[in-house]
């Protein structure tokens, strides 16, 4: 009995050992970033078509209007078929050009952002964020968190050799980030203006910013966040309302409360898809903001825990595409949309479960489409270009072709990174010594 215990805890080592090791062989092939990028982005956008088939069949059936009950669901797999195309454009698109787009992009975002507050923009709500195009709401403070990233990326490359003082590193990147934030505030937009502010935080720390200055900073947008918090009525209801034991559920703590009656009901394997109360009016915009709530009371437990898995996949795969790759603008560029995309998630999550004050942040690519889902198909997008411009992904391109992905694609291979020439200043010459002129005496 003993022997026959050893020899299966034996195999079992061995089993475990060749899992391991076929694992790490397969992470170590040039292209693994760019498979799991890939891999990642579709997993989660199936999910989300699943999710708003379910959470919008109910809610939009009208029959006073002919209204089907397949209509959001539909305009959910045009948005995604458009942010596909957004996807291949992003990848497609050398990563040089991108650079050179960053300033563009980053004026083009700031004229958005101040036209949005003139008649020019659409209000609802007692806010006026949205630009209506075709019938069609469009958001550009969604567009401006990739500017921001990009340009930010940007600036600080170019100034890296004198980021070791304060002020270059501060500056133009924090006063034109500020200037995002007054605008999106005139909106108002709190929720928009966390996430420019994580986007700000993200391109300070991957650029190398000093722990203490970052720490003074990171209290400091705590602290405005705070302010900014209970400044306006309704935002300081919200959060009294999470900080009360005993919240009012027929207001402001309403949907969180639902949020929570949903996932309780889920149990561990849920009630199963399209089996959920939540579809039924009991929870507001269940398609939007609160999805992950219909994930835990349709798929339980357990499916919460694989969206939550592949957000942490998003992470890890991320960072180690910033950290494989010896451009310093992809590096900030690919940590800073990494953490753009998961600290969205953790938001939503945050506040669906009650760690967090509600806000209206989607879920990234599961929540119902719209500008949110189109940008985030770009950052995926650029995300997988950074993974396939990582040196030996870069190597392989070249040297065996674009392979499968790439030939489908059409994907032109990445050019090698070239480090930029430092050019030295040429020290001042010198002042020749004058020669006295000596004078001659009169005779």
């Amino acid at each position: 009995m003993t022997t026959r215990s050893a020899g299966a805890r034996k195999r079992g080592r061995t089993g475990a050992s060749a899992v391991g090791s076929a694992l790490t062989g397969w992470l170590s092939r040039p292209l693994a970033s760019f498979h799991l990028v890939l891999a990642l982005c579709g997993i989660l956008a199936v999910i989300g078509v699943v999710m708003v088939l379910s959470a919008s069949s109910v809610s939009s059936y009208d029959p006073a209007t002919g209204t089907g009950q397949y209509a959001q669901f539909q305009k959910h797999l045009i948005y995604l078929a458009l942010g596909a195309v957004v996807f291949w454009l992003g990848l497609r698109t050398p990563l040089p050009k991108i650079r050179k787009l960053a300033p563009a992009s980053m004026i083009v975002s700031l004229g958005a952002l101040l036209l949005v507050l003139t008649p020019l923009g659409s209000s609802g709500g007692g806010a006026q964020r949205w630009f209506v195009i075709a019938g069609q709401s469009f958001q550009p403070v969604e567009v401006a968190k990739l500017a921001l990233a990009l340009w930010g990326a940007h600036v600080l490359v170019a100034k890296y050799h004198v980021l070791h003082q304060w002020r270059h590193l501060m500056v133009p990147v924090v006063p034109v980030a500020l200037l995002m934030f007054a605008l999106v505030m005139a909106q108002p937009n709190l929720s928009g203006t966390i996430t420019l502010g994580v986007v700000l935080l993200g391109l300070l720390w991957f650029a190398g910013i000093p722990k203490r200055l970052f720490a003074m900073l990171l209290l400091g947008a705590a602290a405005g966040a705070g302010i900014l918090a209970v400044v306006a009525k309704y935002r300081l209801a919200r959060v009294l309302s999470f900080l009360s034991a005993n919240p009012d559920t027929s207001d402001e703590g309403y949907q969180a409360q639902q949020a929570l009656y949903a996932l309780a009901d889920g149990g561990f394997f849920g009630k199963g898809l399209g089996q959920g109360k939540s579809n039924w009016g009991y929870l507001p915009g269940v398609q939007n903001d609160f999805i992950f709530a219909l994930v835990g009371e349709e798929l339980g437990f357990l499916g919460c825990a694989v969206v939550i898995g592949l957000y942490v996949g998003v992470t890890i795969v991320g960072i180690r595409v910033a950290t494989r790759n010896i451009d310093p603008w992809i590096r900030i560029v690919a940590g800073t949309l990494t953490l753009f995309v998961v600290s969205q998630a953790a938001i939503n999550i945050g506040y669906v479960v009650n760690l967090l004050p509600v806000t209206g942040v989607t879920l990234p690519l599961v929540s119902y489409g719209g500008s949110s889902l189109l940008v985030t198909m770009l950052v995926f997008g650029i995300l997988a270009n950074c993974a396939r411009n990582e040196p030996q992904a870069v190597a392989a391109l070249r040297n065996h072709g674009p392979g499968k992905f790439g030939t489908l694609l059409r994907l032109p291979a990445p050019e090698p990174y070239v480090p930029q020439s430092r050019t030295r200043a040429r020290p001042r010459p010198r002042p020749r010594p004058r020669t006295p002129v000596r004078r001659r005496s009169p005779r």
